[in-house]
């Protein structure tokens, strides 16, 4: 508990450092097809992440609905690619690299593919973590019991969904910002733990050398 202090302090540190990062260059996850706005139900979905080096591989990860992190790939510009399980192809994903890009391919988007999708990248011991792509189903619509419905009832209820859509993309977006930061809170825990333990390694190494020369000392006196 007396660390907790110096725990804070770093963590605070680390997230400031990553924050300022993060608005010099940015990773980012769109749709490759910049007309879509919802996939549908057996579609080929086409995924594409600006990587913050190009020199550097990414990771893609998918945080499905049920708020769960599933890692779906790892892809270098060499088109070296890790799916999950160490295979080199997945039956439901492809992964390329353009050049310039990377694209995460969806071969058939299901309901098990809902969810929100970031790739991430690991640079000289830094996470980067991209801004993440809501990729979910249109929202049902139900068709009116009443065919004679006037305009004023049909501008309410355009103005009522538009309020839903709004605040579930709040929601959305709410979400990414806690996952994002969640991981940069362990990737600093995970740094201060090795520091620590190199710490105590070095003060356990410099001890017996001390022993030695009092010893020393008092043998020549």
């Amino acid at each position: 508990m007396a660390r907790s202090p110096a725990l804070l302090l770093l963590l605070s540190l680390g997230l400031c450092c990553n924050v300022t990062q993060g608005q010099r260059n940015m990773m980012a996850v769109r749709f490759f097809n910049r007309n879509m706005k919802h996939p549908q139900e057996g579609q080929r979905l086409e995924l594409e992440c600006m990587p913050y080096d190009r020199g550097t591989g990414i990771y893609w990860i998918h945080l499905d609905k049920d708020w769960n992190l599933h890692f779906i790939v790892s892809s270098t510009p060499v088109s070296r690619n890790t799916f999950q399980g160490n295979k080199r192809t997945s039956p439901q994903f492809e992964a390329l690299w353009t050049g310039k890009i990377y694209l995460l391919v969806v071969k058939n988007f299901t309901t098990q593919d809902e969810g929100i999708y970031f790739c991430t990248s690991n640079i000289n011991q830094v996470l980067h973590f991209s801004s993440g792509q809501p990729a979910f189903f249109p929202a049902p619509t139900t068709q009116s019991s009443q065919a004679t419905k006037d305009n004023s009832q049909q501008g309410l209820d355009a103005g009522t969904s538009s309020k839903n859509t709004l605040n579930s993309s709040c929601e959305v977006f709410l979400w990414v910002r806690v996952a994002g930061t969640c991981l940069l809170l362990l990737t600093a825990i995970t740094i201060t733990i090795v520091l620590c333990q190199s710490i105590n390694n070095n003060c356990k190494q410099k001890l017996p050398m001390n022993k030695k020369l009092q010893t020393a000392l008092t043998l020549q006196s």
